[in-house]
C-alpha cells in the first residue's frame, strides 16, 4: 500500500502545511528552534505514527480474537541524547485479558508495521529539482 504526503513551507518560516491522504495537518518547530509551535515537530509525527499503528494493530488483533472490549493506551518518549535515537514505548491493554492474551499482545506489538519499519530502517530515494 503506497502512502502519499505533500508538504509545503509557509510563513512563519518553520511552519509546514501537510496533506496526508486528504487530511490537513500543520507541522512546526518549537520556539527554541525558531518555530512558532503551531504544530508538532517532525519527530512528533514519527512518534504519532508509531503510537497510532501500535494501538490500532493491537486493538484489531483483540477484536479478531473476540476478547471483548479492550482499550489500548500507548505512551512514547524519544531520547536523542545517545549515539542512536531511542524510543521508549509503554503500552497498556485494559480489558478481560488473561495471561495468554497479554503474552500474545506482547509478541504482536513487536511486529506492528511501523515498528518493523522503524527498526529495520527505510530506503529513501530523493530527487531535488529547481522550482
Amino acid at each position: 500500500m503506497a502512502s502519499r504526503v505533500h508538504a509545503v513551507t509557509v510563513d512563519p518560516r518553520h511552519t509546514i502545511q501537510l496533506d496526508v491522504g486528504g487530511h490537513k495537518l500543520v507541522g512546526d518547530e518549537p520556539p527554541a528552534l525558531g518555530g512558532q509551535d503551531a504544530g508538532p515537530p517532525p519527530f512528533g509525527f514519527v512518534l504519532a505514527g508509531l503510537a497510532a499503528c501500535t494501538a490500532t494493530t493491537l486493538r484489531m488483533y483483540a477484536d479478531r480474537k473476540g476478547w471483548g472490549e479492550v482499550t489500548i493506551t500507548v505512551d512514547l518518549v524519544l531520547d536523542n541524547t545517545g549515539d542512536k535515537p531511542r524510543i521508549d514505548r509503554n503500552v497498556t491493554a485494559t480489558g478481560a485479558l488473561d495471561d495468554a492474551a497479554i503474552a500474545r499482545l506482547r509478541d504482536v506489538v513487536e511486529r506492528t508495521p511501523v515498528t518493523l519499519a522503524l527498526k529495520s530502517g527505510f530506503g529513501i530515494d530523493t530527487v531535488l529539482d529547481r522550482g
